[in-house]
């Protein structure tokens, strides 16, 4: 019944085109389809159920590791139809499942709206590229993404390492090589170490979660590669913080200099139910010209917004502006957009004032051109 039963299942979630499927007991199967929840109409799912699904999918060594730390995570391809990435846990004693689709097919930067000085950002020959957001907000995709232009335009070698790999690529103009963390190599900060000695021109690094990552990457960056990473902050101003505070206070100063030098670019992004039906991201896109790389440098982080705002003639512009786009286009309704809001007040005093008719001089400009 197990496999038969996760086979209709999948089936549904790739037809539907739903993000995730949600298996729990005491619980139908639960679809997260355009960012909401929606129940599929089948029986309520009992303990033995979620333990057949469980086993019919899941690698020997990843029910190891759920007997011994009460999780893990895996990725699987559903056929031709999509790949999925598990997370498999415990919660009060019996098992549950979380499956997140993704999809076989990339998507281009016009589909995704990612800015459009992303393309130049991830041509230069070395630096950090940060990829930002909360979890599920598309950070994989957007990076799937810019890898892809990569693969389509220019002869690079591309190292990514992920826990786990989720979007497969072929080789194309590009050679590429994916390294999946607790299979081919231990653990980030060392697969970071031996892709610098395997002559790569970019490297993926899926998460930036810790010290020991965080320097390796930007001492890749520095040494000439093209570094992409992510990182769970919701802006630019708070990447850098957080990037920072990671270290001991004592190394702090050093790491905000070496930062400064590396960092090409941050893009935190958010994803919102689109009307009628989809979903949409808003981004904030800083890109570091000299003046922020100062910025950095001297410990004022928090005048990066402003820097961002004033920084539009190169492709910078602030999550709440993009937000604020979003609904003036009759993409998303007012209260999706507060919700994602940084300043929800400012935002809803903009919205309000554009509903009179009454805009920026910025937004007066847009208007015209």
């Amino acid at each position: 019944m197990g496999t038969l039963l996760i086979d209709k299942l999948l089936q549904t979630v790739c037809k539907e085109r739903a993000s995730d499927l949600h298996l729990t007991v005491g619980s139908q199967p639960v679809l997260r389809l355009h960012g909401h929840m929606r129940p599929l109409a089948t029986k309520v799912l009992e303990q033995a159920d979620t333990v057949a699904l469980m086993k019919s999918i899941t690698p020997e060594r990843c029910q190891q590791e759920l007997q011994e730390v009460g999780g893990c995570d895996f990725g699987f391809a559903f056929g031709d139809m999509a790949r999925f990435r598990v997370a498999v846990f415990k919660q009060r004693g019996n098992i549950g499942m979380v499956l997140r689709r993704v999809p076989n097919e990339f998507l281009t930067f016009q589909q995704l709206g990612l800015p459009p000085v992303m393309e130049e950002l991830i041509q230069r020959p070395r630096g950090l590229i940060l990829v930002t957001g909360p979890t599920g907000s598309g950070k994989t995709t957007s990076l799937a993404s810019m890898i892809n232009w990569l693969n389509d335009n220019l002869d690079r070698h591309i190292i990514t390492i992920e826990d786990p790999i989720e979007y497969f690529h072929k080789h194309k103009k590009s050679l590429i090589n994916q390294r999946e963390v607790g299979i081919d190599v231990p653990d980030f900060p060392e697969a970071i170490r031996r892709a610098l000695r395997m002559d790569p021109d970019c490297i993926l690094v899926g998460e930036m979660r810790d010290l020991a990552t965080i320097q390796a990457a930007i001492t890749a960056a520095e040494t000439g590669h093209v570094v992409f990473g992510t990182l769970h902050t919701n802006s630019a101003e708070g990447t850098v913080n957080r990037i920072i505070d990671v270290f001991p206070q004592e190394q702090q100063d050093q790491i905000r200099t070496q930062l400064s030098v590396a960092i090409l670019g941050i893009l935190a992004q958010a994803l919102l139910p689109r009307k009628p039906k989809g979903l949409v991201a808003a981004y904030e896109m800083l890109v570091v010209t000299p003046a922020i790389s100062n910025l950095i440098r001297e410990n004022k982080t928090y005048r990066i917004d402003s820097s961002i705002q004033t920084g539009r003639k190169y492709g910078m512009i602030l999550l709440d502006d993009s937000l604020f786009n979003l609904w003036r286009q009759g993409l998303c309704d007012e209260e999706e957009v507060m919700f994602k809001s940084r300043k929800p007040q400012d935002l809803r005093e903009r919205i309000e004032l554009a509903k009179k008719g009454i805009f920026d001089d910025d937004e007066e400009e847009e208007e015209e051109d």
